[in-house]
């Protein structure tokens, strides 16, 4: 059967390439087969790869999965043959997602309800799980607190915003185009401010500061942060806000999200989030499976993401599925930034 893989050349290029793979001729006692019918393309971190020591020549590429189980380990006690499954491939998995049949722990899968599409599961789950890990886990999230979600028109920016919606937070949003801030104010329920960073004239800091009367926001969400003033701005793939300007908007008591694994803090920024009593937090939605001890809270999440989806209080933003023939150009699109994020289906 065939899959979709990354490798790196000598240049560290990722290349994505769809080769023939063999499919695992034994099922452990744990162990569930399924049938993939769709799959999820969300851009690949290399780095974290070598990070953990997982060096391969070749890594699978497409993890967030739904299917239907066709065959079950003997120890198995969760599911049943005909069972309509998601679930995320782990990190260390040797197989791709795009084959037409992978193997998964049992107590790394939920059912999918029957109303939700298996387009729309594959493509919310892993944004789902990471809208939960950054607004409870991290933030811990409470109603009546400002939320600030910077590229609030992304697939996670928009789970991001429903689940703040749901639990009755204020929500504010930067949009990096005329186009995102179109989509962002047209949501329901309605985002309190779209913050058009597109725009040179717009300060996304007094803009902030105006909405809350100065106070500053509670929580800050970001999608990657500028370091340096002398970054050149013709380099960033979109407008990315400066950890001063974070900070600064950030109000007492606060918690900052941050999704730059290379963010960097200087004493001044320590100081100042001391003088705020805020908290810094690093989102890796990769850490739920290295535990066993927060596998219950994990599945429990996917669990609550999949039954959001069911009642539609979660709506992803989602293009048009593609076919696997078309698996190869649409992940250089979405490891590009090129569009948001791709769903595979299995014709």
């Amino acid at each position: 059967m065939k899959g979709l893989y990354c490798r790196l050349n000598d240049s560290e290029e990722v290349k994505f390439v769809i080769q023939e793979t063999d499919a695992p001729a034994t099922i452990g006692n744990h162990q569930v087969k399924v049938q993939v019918k769709s799959c999820a393309l969300s851009p690949v971190d290399v780095r974290i790869f070598n990070d953990l020591k997982l060096q391969r020549d070749t890594a699978p590429v497409g993890r967030e999965i739904v299917g239907t189980v066709c065959q079950v380990g003997p120890k198995v006690t969760f599911f049943r043959p005909d069972d309509e499954v998601v679930g995320i491939l782990p990190l260390d998995t040797e197989i791709s997602g795009l084959c037409s049949t992978v193997l998964f722990h049992e107590q790394l899968l939920v059912p999918k309800p029957e109303k939700v599409s298996w387009v729309s599961a594959a493509g919310a789950v892993r944004d789902g799980l990471r809208a939960y890990t950054a607004l409870h886990t991290l933030a811990h999230m409470a109603v009546g607190q400002t939320l600030l979600v910077l590229d609030g028109a992304s697939p996670f920016g928009v789970l991001s915003i429903q689940l703040a919606h749901y639990h009755g937070v204020k929500v504010l949003a930067t949009a990096h185009s005329p186009d995102d801030q179109k989509f962002l104010e047209q949501l329901r329920p309605s985002v309190a401010r779209v913050i058009g960073v597109w725009d040179a004239k717009v300060d996304m800091v007094e803009s902030c500061l105006e909405e809350t009367g100065g106070l500053g926001v509670d929580i800050v969400i970001d999608a990657g942060v500028k370091l340096y003033d002398e970054r050149p701005e013709s380099h960033q793939q979109q407008p990315l806000p400066h950890k001063h300007d974070i900070i600064t908007l950030l109000g007492v008591g606060g918690h900052w999200v941050t999704m730059e694994d290379n963010l960097q803090l200087d004493p001044p920024d320590a100081h100042s989030l001391f003088l705020k009593a805020a908290s810094l937090s690093f989102l890796n939605d990769e850490v739920w499976i290295a535990s066993t001890a927060r596998q219950g809270r994990y599945l429990h999440i996917l669990r609550d993401v999949m039954e959001k989806l069911s009642t539609g209080t979660f709506r992803p933003l989602l293009e048009d599925p593609v076919p696997l023939y078309e698996a190869t150009v649409s992940m250089e699109m979405v490891q590009k930034r090129q569009v948001r994020k791709r769903v595979v289906v299995q014709l």
